[in-house]
């Protein structure tokens, strides 16, 4: 007889989840001959070689040069090494230094948000529910936490910063902190139970992840802002979205 066994479900990684910001790469874009050099590389089947990329629009060198590793460096290009020759072994040459579009998505919103974490969080949720049967939400909060935590154990630096690094615009008040912006905000708008128990969840696990014992997130919404605040810790909390 043969048993279907559930298929293990494997959390987010935090290493899918992108520090580097958009706008910074949106910026290098900005400036004409930059995007020109990438439009030309993304367009053509094969890696591109300083020396083709400066013949075809007709730059230096070292002009072609300089911009596509401004490019590579804003992570918007991969830089490839190949011997153009097809020798291999002494004698051969050094390898070329080329340059193919990127596999990484650039997305700029603002205020900033971050729908695609909210998107494989839920993903997940969904896969691992109907593998074993679990409660969607039960599951959604246990990953969201899981996913916080790690994000704040890998990331070495303080409360105030990670969430701005995250798009939620803390400002201290009192002794707590109100975050201005919602990273999910037009899902939390149409799904709020769900979408707000998941972030209230995502924000316990960043204060446990950087062991921030001295606050707790709790939900508290009001216009134009986060729904969830953080506050200096009770000795209760309180119950789960």
């Amino acid at each position: 007889m043969c048993v279907d066994t559930p298929k293990e479900v494997r959390g987010p990684d935090v290493s899918d989840i992108s520090d580097v910001s958009d706008v910074s790469a949106i910026a290098a874009l900005d400036e004409p001959t930059r995007r020109r050099l990438y439009d030309h590389v993304v367009r053509q089947p094969g890696a591109v070689s300083r020396d083709e990329a400066a013949a075809a629009l007709g730059l230096a060198r070292k002009t072609a040069a300089f911009h596509l590793d401004r490019l590579a460096g804003e992570s918007l290009l991969d830089v490839v090494y190949e011997r153009r020759s097809g020798r291999s072994g002494p004698g051969a040459g050094r390898p070329a230094k080329l340059y193919r579009r990127s596999a990484r998505q650039v997305a700029v919103h603002l205020p900033e948000r971050h729908y695609e974490l909210a998107g494989r969080l839920l993903a997940r949720a969904v896969e691992e529910s109907d593998a074993t049967g679990e409660p969607v939400r039960q599951v959604l909060h246990r990953e969201a936490e899981a996913l916080g935590a790690r994000l704040g154990e890998r990331n070495e630096t303080n409360l105030f910063t990670l969430l701005e690094r995250y798009g939620y615009e803390p400002r201290r008040e009192d002794a707590g902190i109100v975050l201005a912006n919602c990273p999910f905000h037009t899902l939390a708008r149409e799904h709020t139970r769900t979408v707000c128990g998941m972030n209230l969840h995502l924000l316990r696990g960043v204060l446990s992840g950087l062991d921030a014992t001295g606050l707790q997130a709790s939900l508290a919404p009001s216009p134009g802002h986060c729904c969830v605040r953080l506050e200096p810790h009770a000795a209760s909390n309180p119950p789960d979205a």
